[in-house]
């Protein structure tokens, strides 16, 4: 009994690890076309170049944190004037979606 329960952990895990993604919550594709009216101008296409050194690369960024970051945002915890107006209007679906699109994008490669 206990193979069989290390067989079906086993499997799950598997599963988990080859799915990648698709376990991202959120609808990437609307994330992309609120990104591009939205985010694009400071973050750069993809969130990968952003348009001065003082704006941070979104791309490859964990989902979780994009969610967290975005929600501080809109609700003040995290002071930035331009970003609370960003992140102000937006509803809580618009940040899921923005942080599934941003967290499956190139980020930077690092060598080591």
């Amino acid at each position: 009994m206990k193979t069989m329960n290390a067989l079906a952990v086993a499997a799950v895990a598997a599963m988990a690890l080859s799915a990648g993604s698709a376990w991202a919550r959120g609808d990437a594709a609307a994330g992309a076309k609120k990104a591009a009216e939205v985010c694009a101008a400071c973050h750069g296409e993809a969130g990968a170049k952003p348009a001065t050194p003082d704006y941070p690369i979104l791309a490859g960024q964990p989902q979780d944190y994009l969610e967290h970051t975005l929600k501080a945002y809109k609700s003040g915890k995290r002071k930035n004037a331009i970003m609370a107006g960003m992140a102000t209007p937006l509803s809580k679906q618009e940040i899921i979606d923005l942080a599934a699109y941003f967290s499956q994008q190139k980020g930077v490669q690092h060598k080591y």
